[in-house]
């Protein structure tokens, strides 16, 4: 087939009309498209659907070897270039052995170096990325120069060279993860370039070819192929450890079978060593495998408190390693899309999920979808519902009854943002919906060791939200207690404590708080966490609100959701009290003041062992550089630090405010990042 290649055209910067130079080794395929100079080099790969476009930034350069696969588009600006190894300027700069994945964006100015791997969808502009780089999937590389032979993880956003300095070292399993790629490619090269050719293709096709032992199918020394079953993983698992690595923990397992398992008698499997997920999770995998038939559990270690932050299920008897299923988990979860089990019969009770949706001034849409768009998540758009708790609900289950055999979740969107915070499977093929009222069960764990399987849907005073409150507190070694007051008392914040709970057990808080909720119908009644090595309070919830029903989920009570620390606090007052106690650090959705960029890069810092500072400065002092200091943040807690910052945000309203990365070591700025302007 003729390969589609065509000069540039004439504009007012080029008027060259150059056309691209291919090696004749090089395979182009038809349904590709190459314009202007574009330089390909020896035994390089392009696939169907890429589009290589030199027609505003020229040349290009591809090296020898590398693959484009499909979906790939190369585009570079008019003025923006690059030095290539061979010290000429390019707007575009790819080495040789490189693996450009599918629907991945190459903009020039862009330098990728040799041996790199540019993961599905991802995005490198005005970059440029050293030799041996692994990017993973979704990834965006903009404005920075990442050093050789660094990883960057899925999703990752990487805008500052701060951020690229800080970036993990390829692990072995990467290397061969992605010299793996370029084998398969240089086999499909090869095969591509033999299908075009009679003389090569008849004889396989008149007889069947035996498999040779050194094809790469057949390689079984290599680290990527034995470590496929990470991927089936269960992404639950993925979202807890990376939560779990966000907050410095170290890694260890557990196992034990089921009689070890009835007296808690657990075996220790030893710490997980690294801090890259996906050698985490290959790890894991193995253990899974060791410990087959067996309960094996992931415990998150806090290594500066030493103490455990987290206990998860990862494995019971009946499970094969290769489903990675959570069986019991400190915290709650979703799997990948975005269903909340709550034990083994598949359904979930949704309407105090829906509500709380509704009280955040969500948006709510339907989507269902057969099995087979279910596997591939291509699901159809049911609609917009608005209105009531009880009219969304009518809506959803009419939906599921015109649709008895898919898939049905509804969707929250927040208007502010634009963007889905929640997507909840509701029910599942022959499965039918859940339609009780918002009693917790939905947090209840199936597994017979955790201490939250007491709780069952006897008990319906507590909100969905302030059960995973719970929950979430609990896990982090904070204690519990209540306060409770009248109309009047709440005017003027003169609360009286309930009964002090003693127990960190979920079970033993669950009633104590419901007790008090009896006891004070008709007040107002507040949740607080208290960290015990600290002695002081780090959140304030209310619960219970005059005229709230004791069966109905508090539909006035600001949702909390759990934040990647584990948890975050809310009573709708949205004030700072100056000591200490934060009253209204929202969810990272409804949050008002940090952006999900900011948020990230407190993650980033604090899991780098970083300090946290913050400046402000009115437009004068901005003009002149003279920023002044809020109050210094002492804490390394992500809960304490979102929430120091927050409160400078708000004393300062109409100033800049700028977030500052400090290294102890070095006593030196790291960062710093404006995250408020007027």
């Amino acid at each position: 087939m003729a390969v589609r290649t065509k000069a540039a055209p004439p504009t007012p910067w080029s008027s060259d009309l150059a056309e691209p130079q291919i090696d004749s080794s090089a395979y182009v395929h038809s349904f590709s498209r190459l314009i202007g100079d574009v330089r390909v080099g020896a035994n390089v790969f392009i696939a169907p659907g890429s589009s290589i476009r030199a027609d505003e930034g020229t040349p290009f350069y591809i090296g020898e070897s590398t693959n484009i696969q499909d979906g790939v588009v190369i585009h570079g600006l008019e003025k923006g270039r690059v030095t290539g190894d061979d010290r000429k300027e390019y707007s575009v700069w790819i080495g040789k052995n490189t693996c450009i994945t599918h629907m991945a964006l190459i903009h020039g100015p862009a330098y990728v170096g040799d041996e790199c791997f540019i993961g599905f969808r991802s995005t490198v502009f005005n970059a440029k990325v050293g030799d041996g780089c692994i990017v993973m999937m979704h990834a965006l590389i903009q404005d920075v120069e990442i050093p050789p032979g660094k990883y960057v993880s899925s999703g990752a956003v990487i805008t500052t060279q701060q951020q690229a300095d800080r970036l993990p070292d390829v692990q072995d399993s990467d290397r061969a993860f992605a010299h793996h790629v370029v084998q398969i490619n240089e086999a499909l090269l090869a095969g591509y370039q033999c299908a075009e050719n009679s003389a090569c293709i008849n004889p396989i096709r008149d007889t069947v070819a035996e498999p040779q032992s050194d094809s790469p199918k057949n390689t079984k020394d290599n680290n990527y192929i034995n470590s496929v079953g990470n991927m089936s993983l269960s992404t639950d698992i993925r979202t807890q450890l990376k939560s779990l690595l966000a907050q410095g923990c170290t890694i260890t397992t557990e196992h034990a079978n089921k009689r070890r398992f009835k007296t808690k008698s657990w075996l220790t499997g030893g710490a997980i060593a690294g801090r890259n997920e996906d050698q985490i999770m290959g790890q894991l995998a193995g253990i899974l495998q060791e410990h087959q038939g067996e309960y094996v559990k992931l415990v998150g270690v806090n290594p500066q408190a030493k103490r455990r932050v987290a206990e998860i299920i990862v494995q019971r008897p009946e499970d094969t390693p290769s489903q990675g299923k959570v069986a019991s988990s400190s915290t709650s979860y979703s799997n990948g899309n975005g269903f909340a089990s709550n034990g083994s019969n598949g359904t979930v009770d949704f309407s105090g999920q829906i509500n709380s949706l509704l009280s955040q001034g969500c948006n709510i849409g339907i989507e269902h979808a057969n099995k087979r768009r279910f596997k591939t998540k291509s699901w159809l758009t049911a609609g917009q519902v608005s209105g009531s708790l009880n009219q969304v609900m009518s809506e959803v289950t009419a939906i599921a009854n015109q649709h008895p055999q898919d898939y049905v979740r509804i969707i929250g969107v927040d208007p502010n943002i634009k963007k889905r915070i929640a997507e909840i499977i509701v029910q599942r093929p022959g499965e039918g919906i859940a339609t009780g009222s918002s009693n917790g069960s939905s947090f209840a764990s199936h597994s017979s060791s955790s201490s939250y399987s007491s709780h069952t849907a006897a008990s319906s005073g507590l909100s969905d939200s302030a059960l995973q409150e719970v929950r979430s507190l609990l896990s982090a070694g904070y204690k519990i207690g209540t306060e409770h007051a009248n109309q009047r008392r709440f005017k003027t914040k003169s609360w009286q404590s309930c009964s002090p709970i003693e127990s960190t057990r979920a079970s033993d808080v669950i009633s104590a708080l419901e007790a008090c909720l009896t006891e004070h119908a008709g007040e107002y009644v507040r949740m607080i966490g208290i960290d015990p090595a600290a002695k002081r309070r780090i959140s304030e919830t209310i619960i219970q609100r005059p005229g709230d029903r004791q069966q109905v989920a508090p539909t006035n009570t600001a949702p909390v959701s759990s934040s990647s620390n584990g948890f975050s606090s809310s009573n709708g007052n949205g004030k700072w009290n100056g000591n200490g106690r934060t009253h209204g650090y929202s969810n990272e959705f409804s949050n008002k003041h940090l952006s999900e960029s900011a948020l990230q890069e407190i993650r980033s810092l604090l899991s780098a062992g970083y300090k946290i500072g913050t400046e402000h400065a009115n437009k004068r002092r901005f003009k002149t550089k003279s920023w002044q200091s809020c109050s210094p943040i002492d804490s390394r807690h992500e809960l304490d630090v979102v929430a120091a910052l927050e409160a400078c945000l708000v004393e300062h309203a109409g100033e800049y405010v700028r977030l500052i990365g400090i290294d102890p070591a070095a006593k030196r700025r790291v960062s710093e990042t404006i995250i408020q302007r007027p």
